[in-house]
């Protein structure tokens, strides 16, 4: 079968099921360190033509934010399996389905339980929970995805808008008076397709009296990790994990 991945999170999917084989297209956000492939789209946008030039017998997207290229597809006669996801437990079903759609079944299974398992595993439950903010993007300020909130909350972790965890990034819109009144103790950001600029955070308008700017606790942490909704969430997880124990080790001297 000749697969083409236009999201990050389809290409990792594929690579972890050691079907890279069959991809002979990706999206310029997969990881690097793949075995390289053409690449025919960005995230919410792509190239019919490089698509139909590639041949492919399927196309595997993610999230709504593609549904303009997706019906370019379809109506230009190309297979489309597109996968809908935005919490944890979506992740391991997706890589449980594409594992039967690419003919190993039991592979598929057993790499949604191995990452269960670890997410289990990972799971800190500390006696004082720092609060935390992520940020997804700058401009307007959009927190955490599900996933992400889930992800923080399993690191020991307590998310400050956990109330308002929509999948659409126009439901998570918040403003700076909103992150100030939660006064977070970690700041964490990951800004998808450009790197998180670490000083205009710390220097936004009264954020220096936010007890992560204070304590300098404001981080970045790699998209490829912890925005794509994949396997490798577990590194997201464990970097998360090791800020949160350092802030409980702090916390702790202070104590």
């Amino acid at each position: 079968m000749r697969l083409i991945c236009i999201s990050a999170e389809a290409a990792e999917i594929c690579w972890s099921l050691g079907a890279w084989d069959q991809v002979v297209g990706v999206t310029a956000f997969a990881r690097k360190h793949f075995p390289a492939k053409p690449i025919v789209s960005g995230f919410a946008s792509g190239s019919v033509e490089r698509i139909l030039a590639l041949a492919p017998d399927l196309v595997i997207s993610f999230s709504d934010v593609q549904t303009k290229l997706i019906d370019q597809l379809v109506r230009a006669g190309v297979n489309v399996f597109a996968l809908s996801y935005f919490n944890l437990a979506g992740v391991a079903q997706a890589i449980s389905l594409l594992g039967r759609l690419l003919g190993v079944p039991q592979k598929g299974e057993d790499l949604a339980h191995e990452f269960n398992l670890a997410l289990s595993a990972g799971r800190f439950s500390p006696a004082v929970r720092p609060r935390v903010y992520f940020e997804e993007w700058d401009d307007p300020l959009i927190h955490a995805v599900p996933w992400v909130q889930e992800i923080i909350e399993l690191a020991g972790g307590d998310y400050v808008f956990k109330k308002s965890g929509s999948n659409r990034a126009q439901d998570r819109v918040v403003t700076e008076g909103m992150v100030f009144s939660m006064n977070p103790e970690i700041i964490l950001a990951s800004w998808c397709g450009k790197s998180v600029d670490l000083a205009a955070i710390r220097a936004r308008p009264g954020f220096a009296e936010v007890e992560a700017v204070k304590q300098c606790r404001v981080y970045s942490v790699d998209p490829e990790k912890i925005l794509q909704a994949g396997p490798q969430l577990l590194d997201g997880l464990k970097e998360i994990r090791m800020i949160i124990l350092d802030w409980c080790a702090q916390a702790q001297k202070v104590r």
